[in-house]
């Protein structure tokens, strides 16, 4: 394979908006290499490319804009018809801008780029790109994937329904913004109607910032406990009372319990018992913490699909970094002991 050749920094990645981490993920370097040293690419187009348009992007004359290339594989994640292009102008070599993420990471990029430019990619194409993405990262909210596959969040949502597995119990997504949100807001109206209550004249924002809920849900809190209603809608109090039966046999069967709350208890059941203490959910330190317990819950649960994703290559440098995360948490833990013999255990 032959080194790539760098140029000046060119035009921003695509003449269209991207997503704003697309420019953070890619490169921005441009690099002319041989055409030949290019694989196809891994494209959300489930009918392959479209050889009217490349004839149609040769013919214009124009110079072509650098394409997005997947650099461990050297496979094309943007720019598919434009490679097909300078092949038909008969160019040995092509302008290139490299991504370095993983394959999984890549088609995500394939997606963003080729719903927000050039040829579009039809409804068929994002909905297989959309079930994809939901099985590489289900953890992403539903408006965290349709943004990257121009769908409606409440079409992603309906998919997740549809394809996800049936032991699936994710009590938190990654939203759009990269912020770890509950899927329930049922605690965090709970404490908010406390603290509209002790305080009616805190501001809606003030509210929000202390329990982790949009301005928008405390308004309603506010509303509902105006009226005299309970602050938790009654959809969401049914959905509460049917998930404690169905979580509690996986939270025995994964991890041993005890039924006095001690260390032997299973993790879910240690990080459910905990969230329901305002002291710590009413902190922004106990808050984040619980957080924290929570990303581990969703760690243990995917610990297979973790391992299967971690290329070779980097399996070394993870379970360095997850060392490193065991001598914190074991440090915690030990002053966390130490602490609670001082004041004299449990109460």
């Amino acid at each position: 394979m032959s080194t790539p050749m760098s140029t000046s920094m060119s035009t921003p990645l695509n003449e269209g908006p991207l997503h704003e981490a697309v420019d953070r993920r890619v490169d921005q370097r441009v690099h002319r290499i041989p055409v030949d040293d290019l694989l196809p690419a891994d494209s959300p187009r489930t009918g392959g490319e479209d050889l009217g348009h490349a004839q149609a992007l040769a013919a214009c004359g124009d110079p072509l804009p650098p394409i997005v290339v997947h650099r461990p594989t050297m496979r094309v994640i943007d720019g598919t018809h434009r490679l097909r292009a300078a092949r038909l102008r008969g160019q040995r070599l092509i302008e290139v801008r490299f991504f370095d993420g993983s394959s999984e990471d890549a088609f995500v990029l394939a997606v963003e780029s080729n719903t927000l430019h050039g040829l579009p990619l039809t409804l068929a194409d994002r909905t297989a790109a959309a079930a994809r993405i939901l099985a590489a990262h289900p953890q992403w909210s539903d408006r965290a994937v349709a943004s990257r596959t121009g769908l409606a969040a409440a079409t992603v949502g309906a998919l997740r329904r549809r394809t996800a597995p049936p032991d699936e119990a994710a009590t938190h997504r990654i939203g759009q913004d990269g912020r770890v949100r509950p899927l329930s807001t049922a605690e965090g109206r709970r404490a908010a109607a406390r603290l509209i209550a002790e305080d009616p004249g805190a501001s809606l924002r003030a509210i929000a910032e202390r329990t982790g809920l949009s301005p928008g849900t405390v308004r309603d809190v506010r509303r509902r406990t105006d009226d005299g209603e309970d602050p938790v809608p009654p959809r969401q109090r049914e959905a509460e009372r049917k998930a404690v039966p169905e979580q509690a046999p996986r939270v025995s069967a994964a991890l041993p319990a005890s039924g006095d709350g001690g260390p032997g208890q299973g993790l879910e059941a240690l990080v459910r018992n905990l969230c329901q203490d305002p002291a710590l959910r009413l902190s922004d330190a106990g808050r984040l913490l619980l957080r924290m317990f929570d990303v581990q819950v969703a760690g243990t649960r995917s610990r297979q699909q973790i391992l299967a994703a971690v290329p070779a290559h980097r399996a070394a440098m993870v379970a360095a970094a997850a060392d490193q995360c065991a001598a914190v948490w074991r440090d915690l833990a030990i002053r966390m002991r130490s602490r609670s013999g001082a004041e004299g255990g449990d109460t």
